[in-house]
């Protein structure tokens, strides 16, 4: 079942991935021959483009606040063949933060118009969708439900009734159709459980790529390597080893789908966006700001 999300990954939006990498280097073809500035872009194992420096002049390894509640750091990995990147990490205190989730299949938007819609503290893009911008999986949203769940595999991050936050296996807690929850959004593999990284079948390419993860303290993470340098095996092996104290990390749609956006300034402001239109996302907010945001709805 997972090499059926690889494959629509793939074939729904590599292609594009790749039109995008082909049009930015034509674009620095043409501002080299008008004798502008150099532009270095490389193929492959990084990111396209490669932007040099952190937001603020942002130190490696230090948490900066965006928000109450809201903690944003930077990290350089490695693998051991040697290739690196620097990895946007967004910690959350859940008594200070709500979560919903975002689903417009009609109406996908990249991941920087997904923030200026929603003026959230922070925001993820989701799990798979197929070409027909379609999740693969369950997604609730606002208390709707779409699609069916994963049995047997994969993970799923959710929120009932009472607003509280989860992130769970489903192959070691399936997704019961009786439960109360008002957001949900699936998503393969799990990459670490109870601290230890998780055996799964994963082919070695590697792609930008996306993580929801909770860590021993109760706190959720959102992850963002924004270069095409970690496999699947590399990043479970990277996110259980590291010093997040992580509990529990799964691993959400990657490649050209890849965003993270987080509306702090300086040091804590991130700016990742997604290659291709995304419809479906996870939204992070201040409680004080969602719970304005029902009063003038409602």
């Amino acid at each position: 079942m997972l090499s059926d999300e690889k494959r629509y990954r793939r074939e729904g939006k590599e292609n594009r991935h790749l039109g995008m990498t082909l049009a930015v280097a034509m674009f620095a073809f043409l501002l080299s021959a008008c004798n502008g500035p150099t532009i270095t872009i490389n193929i492959g194992n990084s990111a396209t483009p490669v932007v040099s420096g952190l937001p603020g002049n942002a130190q490696l390894n230090t948490w900066y606040q965006a928000a109450r509640g809201v903690e944003v750091r930077y990290e350089d990995w490695k693998t051991t063949g040697g290739d690196d990147d620097t990895v946007s990490i967004v910690r959350f205190d859940l008594h200070a933060v709500s979560l919903s989730v975002g689903y417009q299949p009609d109406k996908p938007l990249l991941m920087s118009k997904w923030m200026q819609q929603e003026h959230a503290a922070a925001i993820i893009n989701g799990g798979y969708f197929d070409v027909n911008d379609r999740a693969t999986a369950l997604v609730i949203s606002n208390g709707r439900a779409y699609g069916s769940s994963y049995s047997g595999f994969g993970g799923m991050i959710a929120v009932n009734r009472g607003g509280n936050i989860s992130l769970r296996s489903l192959s070691q807690q399936p997704y019961n159709t009786g439960e109360a929850l008002t957001q949900v959004v699936q998503s393969s593999p799990t990459l670490v459980l109870n601290g230890k990284r998780t055996q799964f079948s994963a082919d070695a390419s590697q792609s930008r790529r996306s993580i929801v993860a909770m860590d021993k303290q109760g706190r959720m993470l959102f992850i963002s390597s924004p270069g095409d340098v970690f496999s699947l095996d590399q990043l479970a092996d990277l996110l259980a080893s590291s010093d997040l104290s992580i509990n529990i990390a799964l691993n959400l749609d990657g490649g050209s789908s890849t965003g993270l956006y987080v509306s702090g300034s300086g040091q804590s402001h991130v700016s990742i966006d997604s290659y291709v239109l995304l419809p479906l996302v996870v939204i992070v907010r201040e409680k004080t700001s969602a719970l304005a945001i029902l009063q003038t709805q409602n």
